[in-house]
């Protein structure tokens, strides 16, 4: 029996445009905080939220929708200043599993995971 075919990619509409982040160095409980205050935002209210957010990881989650931005603009045609974030979900990486030196010759282990995120902009549909 073959192995089961991989499922296909999510296509996108033709005012879509998606950019991955991969090999995140947060877990992805963490990340998720960040796509959290991102999702249903304009892109322009989102880029403000990340360039002002304490966390981290925000830095890098705002080059992954600048990356989305560009690939709307450059590869789609989209218009700027009407995209909001679709999409902004985050998804496991691997784990780097690692040993910390205990007392009385034990060690624990520690886990060092990596997370991916996943960003979709779309252009918003105007009010007539």
């Amino acid at each position: 029996m073959s192995k089961p075919s991989r499922p296909r990619e999510k296509s996108l509409a033709d005012t879509e445009a998606r950019a991955i982040g991969r090999m995140l160095r947060v877990s992805p409980r963490k990340l998720n905080l960040v796509a959290e205050t991102i999702r249903g935002k304009k892109v322009q209210s989102a880029l403000a939220e990340l360039t002002f957010s304490k966390k981290r990881i925000a830095q890098s989650v705002k080059k992954i929708l600048q990356s989305a931005i560009a690939n709307a603009e450059n590869n789609h045609d989209l218009d700027v200043d009407a995209l909001i974030v679709k999409e902004a979900y985050v998804g496991k990486n691997i784990t780097l599993k690692r040993f910390h030196a205990r007392g009385r010759g034990r060690g624990a282990r520690i886990l060092k995971p990596f997370a991916e995120i996943t960003i979709v902009v779309r252009q918003a549909e105007e009010a007539a």
